[in-house]
């Protein structure tokens, strides 16, 4: 099948086109670069750069496409809250565009990667996918924003979709090859990571008085490998026909960030000094997954933990200390 993957030059993106392309699928791959890296691009793709505000280069690059994997985005909560016209433009706005130009070209399929923000605070933990929808930040309404364009579009019966509410996407390929490279980084592994690379690590975790055991966040975590893999199953259940279906993709496991920190402490050898800042505005206390939807409906589950995580950051971020900007030092 030819599958598109829009944000293919990104993290999640450049891995599950890897995973595609050694499946036997034909991979256009449509990235602005605005945050991702053209090395991070498989040379058996197709790709084209452009942003999805473009609906002449929509109109050439859907045309004859099975599936669209829509993963470009933006995601930094943090951002969201002082620039939400941004988030509404990147994750609403200009995806509109291209599922106009889907269904003019008759590209009715899509796998959507929507986050698990869209629950803000809930109620009951784990949560599955019938939760209320009642984000806290501008990142979490604008992509539940666009999963309502995309019901709209089912119930026209113009589009069939799977959309996929990711919770904290951690790790990279096993082999050292890919993995993630945000400026500026804001996720906890990554970031734990390169302060265990200083000479002194040290590392803030935002707010300590959450309702929870140790008084700081607790998220569920997902292997990125896990995650590319559920892209692939995503791909062959819309091919063959099945309802359009909403699902979460986590471990079903809690960490708190002071757990995070153990691991990679573990993982890397190193002692990091823990200060403690504010909280951050739009950080639920707890969010974790019930996967049980997605092991019903497409068969899957993940399979590495939060150890599997770190090591395979760890070795990414050795070899490729500078991101894809670099010679990779000796692992």
């Amino acid at each position: 099948m030819r599958v598109l993957v829009t944000g293919g030059a990104g993290y999640i993106g450049s891995i599950t086109t890897r995973l595609l392309l050694d499946a036997g699928h034909d991979v256009v791959v449509l990235d602005s670069l605005e945050r991702g890296h053209i090395a991070a691009v498989d040379q058996r793709a197709w790709f084209v750069h452009s942003g999805l505000d473009a609906p002449s280069v929509l109109a050439q690059v859907v045309a004859g496409v099975n599936v669209v994997i829509h993963i470009a985005g933006y995601i930094d909560t943090a951002e969201s809250q002082t620039n939400p016209a941004l988030y509404f433009q990147k994750n609403l706005i200009e995806p509109s565009v291209m599922l106009d130009r889907m269904i003019a070209y008759g590209a009715r399929r899509i796998v959507y990667s929507s986050t698990a923000a869209v629950y803000g605070e809930p109620s009951t933990v784990p949560i599955t996918e019938e939760a209320a929808t009642r984000p806290v930040n501008a990142y979490g309404d604008s992509k539940l924003a666009f999963e309502r364009v995309i019901a709209a579009g089912v119930k026209a019966g113009a589009l069939e979709s799977v959309v996929f509410r990711y919770f904290n996407v951690a790790g990279a390929m096993p082999d050292g090859s890919l993995g993630e490279a945000h400026d500026p980084e804001t996720h906890i592994v990554p970031r734990l990571i390169a302060a265990a690379r200083e000479p002194e690590p040290r590392f803030t975790v935002y707010g300590n008085d959450y309702p929870t055991p140790d008084g700081t966040c607790v998220r569920d975590y997902v292997h990125v490998l896990d995650l590319a893999i559920a892209h692939l199953a995503a791909v062959e259940y819309l091919a063959a026909g099945e309802a359009s279906v909403t699902l979460n993709l986590g471990s079903g496991r809690g960490y708190s960030n002071l757990e995070v920190v153990r691991a990679c402490e573990a993982v890397t050898g190193k002692s990091i000094t823990v200060d403690h800042g504010p909280r951050r505005d739009g950080d639920p206390a707890v969010l974790t997954a019930s996967n049980e939807r997605a092991r019903e409906v497409l068969g899957w589950k993940p399979e590495r933990d939060l150890g599997t995580m770190v090591t395979d950051a760890w070795r990414w971020h050795r070899s490729h200390p500078r991101g894809y900007d670099e010679v990779p030092e000796g692992v």
